[in-house]
């Protein structure tokens, strides 16, 4: 079974339309999923800060910027 990271932080408009797609694609697929802020943490602030929001799977880095429905899909489906 795949999981999902999301990472963002508040107030990040992209990470709000990030949420909606990994959300439903997750709840559809049956994969759980969790939301990390980057300014839980001085390593994620500075790896991932230009980036945000960033999608793991797996704890691999699979999107960043924008998530790709259908691309998201594929990768939990193959």
């Amino acid at each position: 079974m795949h999981r999902i990271t999301l990472l963002g932080k508040p107030g990040c408009h992209l990470c709000d339309d990030a949420r909606e797609v990994v959300a439903r694609v997750a709840g559809e697929l049956g994969v759980p999923w969790e939301e990390v802020s980057i300014d839980s943490s001085e390593e994620l602030r500075e790896k991932y800060w230009e980036m945000i929001p960033v999608t793991l799977i797996d704890g691999v880095q699979h999107d960043f910027w924008r998530v790709d429905e259908g691309r998201l899909r594929a990768a939990l489906t193959s």
